[in-house]
């Protein structure tokens, strides 16, 4: 599976430019959809067009590598879960996280 990183070079242009980098910059700056950002930020397994991988490149100064890599297997948290579902932990945990209707209601 491809994972794009721009959170990661996102982090890094903050830190090195000393302020704060939005989506909608990157969007008014490449001329990318900010729900194509976003998407690629946040949804797991997006797929994008190499325009806009180009157009991320030119923006950070990055080569392609560095704004996706190739990633074999379930991601670390999906291995996780897979885990827990293999012992029954999962079940309990979503149930503990529920709020119940009674407590709602009372809240």
């Amino acid at each position: 599976m491809i994972r794009f990183r721009l959170a990661e070079l996102i982090a890094d242009a903050q830190f090195k430019t000393g302020r704060r980098i939005k989506l909608i910059d990157i969007s008014e700056a490449t001329g990318i959809n900010r729900m194509t950002l976003s998407r690629m930020t946040n949804q797991r397994g997006y797929s994008t067009s190499t325009d806009t991988i180009d157009k991320l490149c030119k923006y950070f100064g990055c080569a392609v590598g560095e704004v996706a890599a190739y990633v074999d297997g379930p991601l670390p948290a999906e291995a996780e879960v897979a885990a827990a579902k293999a012992v029954g932990k999962v079940r309990a945990t979503k149930a503990a996280t529920r709020p119940s209707k009674a407590r709602a209601t009372k809240a």
